[in-house]
């Protein structure tokens, strides 16, 4: 469970072109040190709401993170690639912030826009992503395995200073796991996998709660954010 004293959220506009991009900005109560962020957006459908993405944002938030979430429903990778470009860019320019790393993520469709954004800003420059979180990478459509080399670019051509974490469950069928295991063998980055036992494309798993399920997947990723921060 998260403690809401631990942390503050505020709805923010992020500018986009012309548009805006509603987000919420997650800041935890004690700002001293805070120089790590972390940036989350959802999958095809669903908003920045959905609660798997509510749940880690308070999570990470309580454990010392600064996170920011997003809401772009455009079903066009390169369209979403572009928006996060803009959350990125937003994050940076806050001035109150002196945040040194940034980490970016997603569930599904939204953690191959970060992965392909990562990739982007790592031809830029070195220190613009420190970490990829990806939460039930979709390899695949179901039973079209064949479009998993097209999928899989953006991870295989991170650079070796991006790691990546992968939180994906047994039974998701949108990456199948022989091919995922041949991905990440072909991939320069340092991998760390999360496997749930169980769990679906959706991360949930027959049996058990909803609540104790986003408990053990938000401690594998602040157990991975917190060994990141750690490095400095």
């Amino acid at each position: 469970m998260v403690d809401m004293d631990k942390f503050d959220e505020e709805r923010v506009k992020v500018p986009f072109g012309s548009k805006h991009l509603d987000a919420a900005l997650c800041v935890p109560a004690s700002v001293e040190h805070l120089h790590t962020a972390v940036i989350l957006t959802h999958g095809a459908g669903g908003d920045m709401n959905f609660k798997h993405l509510l749940s880690l944002a308070h999570a990470l938030a309580s454990h010392g993170f600064i996170c920011l979430r997003f809401t772009c429903k455009a079903l066009n990778l390169g369209y979403r690639v572009k928006a996060y470009h803009a959350v990125w860019h937003y994050l940076q320019s806050l001035q109150r912030f002196t945040i040194k790393h940034i980490c970016v993520g997603g569930r599904s469709m939204g953690c191959r826009a970060a992965a392909a954004l990562a990739r982007q800003l790592s031809d830029e420059s070195e220190d613009a992503v420190r970490g990829v979180i990806c939460l039930s990478f979709p390899l695949h459509p179901p039973g079209q395995t064949h479009t998993h080399r097209k999928r899989s670019e953006d991870l295989r051509e991170l650079p070796e200073h991006v790691p990546v974490l992968f939180v994906s469950g047994t039974e998701d069928n949108m990456c199948d796991r022989v091919l995922f295991d041949r991905t990440i063998k072909e991939m320069k980055a340092q991998v760390e996998v999360f496997w749930l036992n169980g769990g679906n494309h959706g991360l949930t798993v027959k049996g058990r709660s909803e609540e104790s399920v986003l408990d053990e997947v938000n401690l594998q990723v602040i157990a991975w954010m917190s060994k990141l921060r750690a490095k400095g």
